[in-house]
């Protein structure tokens, strides 16, 4: 399931964000491409000076884990140190799959991609986030600030940049619970659960949902 993250960061965020990654040079981005994706991928990533590097990342990763999306949608184990990636003009990224297991020493598995959105979508011409999915394909060209969560083993690719800059953050997590079915499952009965407890708090149905969602969550995840 693709699930859309309003707002993780707000305009001061943004702009701390930006002037740090001002701080830093892009270089190709074909370095960090898995063997089936490094001929289709052309864009550029963001080398900086490690300790403005913790500053950018407790920055943009410490909004992302705060997200009530990413924190029920996705019941996160691990996350991945983001990647900045930026798309000039006739940059594109061909349709892939992510890399399954990543990391080095400390190696996680894949289960959800994320991209944040640094710019505006009037600050470039295409460059679309275009993920193909069961019911078809989803584009995305999302507002500053917010972002798009969606399993790793989608096909997914960026369209080609025709005018401006796209500038995004993308990152991994690995889920609590491996397999997205129930992910999703547990997901719409947090979202009821959510629901019955601001409508009828002390309903009995209330407590029997929310107690079945707790513990579907302890059977289902993998520590």
């Amino acid at each position: 399931m693709l699930h859309a993250l309003d707002d993780v960061l707000d305009r001061d965020q943004l702009r701390l964000a930006r002037d740090l990654i001002c701080s830093g040079r892009f270089e190709s981005g074909k370095r960090s491409a898995g063997e089936m994706a490094v001929s289709g991928k052309h864009n550029l990533e963001l080398e900086i000076a490690p300790d403005l590097r913790a500053r950018l990342d407790n920055l943009v990763m410490g909004a992302l884990v705060r997200h009530p999306v990413y924190l029920n949608a996705g019941l996160p184990r691990n996350v991945a140190a983001p990647y900045y990636v930026l798309y000039r003009q006739g940059m594109h990224y061909d349709y892939h799959v992510d890399d399954p297991v990543m990391g080095g020493q400390n190696r996680y598995r894949a289960d959800m991609a994320i991209t944040l959105f640094l710019n505006a979508p009037g600050d470039y011409a295409g460059g679309e986030l275009e993920i193909r999915t069961t019911f078809g394909t989803r584009k995305f060209s999302g507002q500053a600030g917010g972002g798009v969560m969606y399993p790793a083993s989608s096909r997914h690719r960026v369209t080609e940049v025709t005018r401006g800059e796209r500038l995004v953050a993308v990152t991994w997590m690995q889920s609590l619970v491996p397999d997205a079915e129930k992910r999703d499952l547990l997901y719409q009965l947090y979202q009821a659960s959510e629901s019955l407890r601001r409508n009828a708090p002390d309903s009995e149905v209330t407590r029997q949902v929310h107690h079945s969602y707790c513990n579907l969550v302890r059977m289902w995840s993998i520590p």
